[in-house]
This record gives structure tokens, sequence and C-alpha cells, in this order.
């Protein structure tokens, strides 16, 4: 009895919402929406689609999302992490924020659970790696780089209950370890319609530094740039720390939340000013200056046409020992 009761409940369900007009906001931003309850939260601004293939993010490319004044994308790369990501969560949630998550595999693999709350709260959960290698994937070659990225996607979808792997990851955002890309795992990507995210400004994170130290950090460069993609490490103590202060500035300074999902086409994308040039591939020379000229990047050059675009350098004598 009690189960034709349920079985008639859900299919009263169905019913009532077969008729219902579709939403244009995705799911996951449907229920944040419904579910922030801080009157006085940063909240967010909107959602973009993004659909790939793409490389964006001016660190590394020629292009990056055509986002408006005071509009950032918040990510956070190599979690989770069992001490830190609960508390970047929390920060977020009480702020009614969503955000992109990078997931080193076998961090995925260690912490399900928290690949789930992430997932559950509406955030989207992208890729960054099984072990993210230390020398990027840069140096390594095409059949290795390309095992490690499918391995660790295979890891971050089996964490969040994705279910079989299918060739492809459910979630197609990936963010390179250090942002150093390679042609055949490029090839790869585009092949399977990955969307590849770089940044525009980032914290500075991997090096040690008080939390007040890097919100006065990030903020400065913020306040100089105006909009963008912006890493983060929800590995990182001090980033856990700083986070809510961060959140709190982004509001009282006028500040506004982009939330990128995966679908639809290619979004609209921002074009790098004249005169632009790859500041991963400086980095990675500078670091690595002993690698062989065959395996040197080759620049990248400034686009045809110019146009306004966040983010600028940054002294590479802060860049140790890693981009990322």
């Amino acid at each position: 009895m009690v189960t034709r009761f349920r079985t008639l409940l859900a299919a009263l369900a169905l019913l009532g919402t077969a008729g219902a007009a579709p939403s244009a906001e995705p799911a996951p931003a449907r229920a944040a929406a419904q579910s922030c309850r801080n009157p006085d939260a940063l909240g967010v601004g909107r959602t973009v689609e993004v659909g790939g293939p793409v490389e964006l993010g001016l660190k590394t490319y020629p292009r990056t999302l055509d986002l408006r004044d005071h509009e950032v994308v918040l990510t956070f790369d190599d979690g989770p992490w069992g001490p830190t990501t609960p508390d970047v969560l929390r920060a977020l949630d009480a702020q009614c924020v969503k955000a992109t998550f990078f997931l080193i595999g076998r961090n995925a693999q260690a912490h399900p659970d928290l690949v789930q709350r992430e997932v559950a709260a509406g955030h989207t959960v992208g890729h960054h790696t099984w072990d993210h290698p230390a020398l990027t994937l840069h140096y390594t070659s095409g059949e290795k780089g390309i095992d490690d990225i499918e391995h660790g996607m295979k890891a971050d979808d089996r964490a969040a209950g994705y279910g079989e792997w299918t060739g492809a990851p459910r979630v197609p955002f990936f963010r390179y370890p250090g942002f150093g890309d390679s042609p055949d795992t490029l090839k790869w990507l585009r092949d399977r319609k990955v969307a590849v995210f770089g940044a525009d400004l980032w914290a500075s994170d991997w090096i040690p530094m008080t939390p007040d130290a890097e919100f006065e950090l990030l903020m400065g460069r913020l306040r100089a740039a105006g909009r963008g993609v912006i890493l983060l490490h929800d590995i990182k103590r001090q980033t856990a720390d700083m986070l809510p202060r961060f959140l709190a500035a982004l509001k009282a300074e006028g500040f506004h939340v982009v939330h990128v999902v995966p679908g639809g086409a290619t979004p609209p994308l921002r074009e790098a000013p004249a005169g632009w040039t790859s500041e991963t591939e400086r980095t990675i020379a500078h670091m690595w200056p002993k690698a062989p000229e065959a395996a040197r990047p080759e620049p990248r050059p400034a686009p045809a046409r110019a146009g306004a675009a966040p983010g600028g350098t940054q002294d590479h004598a802060t860049l140790r020992p890693a981009l990322d």
C-alpha cells in the first residue's frame, strides 16, 4: 500500500511539471537562487554558458571571456582537500556565490564527499589532470600527457557520481597545471570539445603569505584590471581564510560574480590588446631555461585586432616555485 501511494505521488509530481515552460537558466543556478536566504549576499550576477572547443584566459591565450566591467569569474584549483575546501565552500555559500573548481583526480578520488558537495551546491566542477605534474604538461610527451588528463577526468567524474566513463567528461572544462599546454593534448581536448581555461589574474597564493597580504595583493590587481577570470587554490589555508573578506569586498566595491556552466556554443570573447604576449610562455622559459630548444614553446603572436581586455603582466620574480 505504501509503495503504491509513493508511486502515485511521483506520478502526480511529473504531471504537474510536464507542462511547465523550460527555464533558460541551468538547473544548478535555479537551485542556488532558490536556496539563497541571505538578502545582503553578493550572489551571482549572471550565468554564462561556455561551449568548446575554446582556449581562453589572457595569461596564456590572446582572448578571454567578454566580461563586463566589474565582472569576475571565481575559479579554484588543486582540490578537493579536507582541511581547507570545506571552509571555501562555506564562505561561498554564505555569500550565495557559485565558482568553478578544477580538480586533481587523485584528490577527487580521495575526497568524493567533497566533490559531491561541490556538485550539490551548484558549483561547476572541471578538471586539472590526475596528479598535477611539477613540470606542467608542456614538456610531457603527448601520450603521457593525454593519459594524465583522461585519468584525472575519469576519477573526477567517478567521484562526482556521474557513472561510467563515456570517452568525454560530463563537464568539458579543463585547466592545465601551470597553464603549460602542448599541441598533442590541445588537439585531444579540442576533438572532445573541451573548453580550456587559463586565467586573467591570480592571487599568487602558491607563495606563502598572510591572508591580509593575499587580500591586498589580489584586490590591487583586480582594481587595476577591472574584471577577469580569477585563479585561486582551495587547498591553501591562507586563501580559505582570506575568502570571506574578499567576497565582502567584491560586494562593497560593486563587483558581480559570473557563474560559468557548460553548454551552448563558444561564448562571446574579448580579444587581447595589441602587443599582447603570453605570460605563461615567458614564465616557463624563465623557470626551466635548460629545456631542449625543440621543446620550447613558440611565441604566440599578438592578435590582429586590439580590444580592451582585463589583466596585465606580473613580476616574474614572485613566481616560485611554479605558476600553479
